[in-house]
């Protein structure tokens, strides 16, 4: 299968991490080839990609927000969470883990994976099911970040299990009379943090494996953060704990 990817960023990010086949990359013939653009045009010349001199209404027809650049490529490549738990072996750092229980908002999911590369995680897992999946709109809301992450769409549930057989702590976000503040939980080691889905929040099974439900606590007048804001917060806040 092949998909189109436009905006500068991502088509820089998606180019640059070179994990994808590339068969055509379109630039609005009115452009200015500087900065981000010439970028772009040099890594497909490395690539032996040629570039393609395209009307700003064939561009329009792939995507209305394109800013002069698409890029057709491959399908994205998932993980798996057996390479990904390697990788955090072959760095020798304690393992770090994103799992998005059913993000369905592709927004949220792409916020969530560019805070998950930015803060150093090993991997993102998500559901095979129910979930939005690693589409050119998740791609442009991660601004390329996904081209960068190693993502796996796995059984949350039996992830969880081999997470923990592992060494990793699950430290799921919620908020309940439970729940414990996330500032008292130690999050320097083998940890994994979950987010919920934006209107119900961590699955019961996947609430039941956590070892720990944490809460940020908030003071201003509106009583929720969405999943992508929370779960950064909570990421961050795991980096801290770590380079400690």
């Amino acid at each position: 299968m092949k998909e189109w990817i436009t905006g500068r960023n991502p088509v820089y990010e998606c180019l640059r991490a070179n994990r994808r086949h590339f068969y055509r990359l379109l630039i609005h013939k009115g452009s200015n080839q500087k900065g981000r653009l010439a970028d772009i045009i040099s890594l497909a010349q490395k690539a032996r990609l040629q570039v393609e001199i395209a009307e700003k209404i064939h561009l329009d027809d792939i995507h209305e927000n394109h800013q002069g650049v698409a890029l057709q490529l491959s399908d994205y490549p998932y993980s798996d969470l057996n390479s990904i738990i390697a990788y955090a072996r072959e760095r020798q750092e304690p393992l770090f883990i994103l799992i998005a229980d059913q993000i369905q908002d592709v927004q949220n999911l792409g916020t969530l994976i560019r805070a998950a590369e930015i803060f150093g995680v090993h991997g993102v897992l998500i559901p095979a099911r129910r979930s939005a999946d690693v589409t050119p709109a998740v791609v442009n809301a991660s601004s390329g970040a996904t081209e960068h992450t190693r993502i796996a769409q796995v059984n949350l549930s039996q992830a969880i299990d081999q997470l923990k057989e592992a060494g990793a702590w699950v430290v799921g976000l919620d908020m309940d009379q439970n729940a414990l503040e996330l500032s008292s939980i130690d999050l320097s080691g083998h940890i994994a943090i979950v987010v919920g889905s934006e209107g119900d929040g961590l699955r019961r099974l996947v609430r039941d494996k956590c070892d720990h439900i944490a809460y940020i606590p908030m003071v201003g007048q509106v009583d929720s953060l969405n999943a992508a804001v929370s779960g950064s917060i909570a990421l961050y806040e795991a980096l801290k704990a770590r380079k400690k």
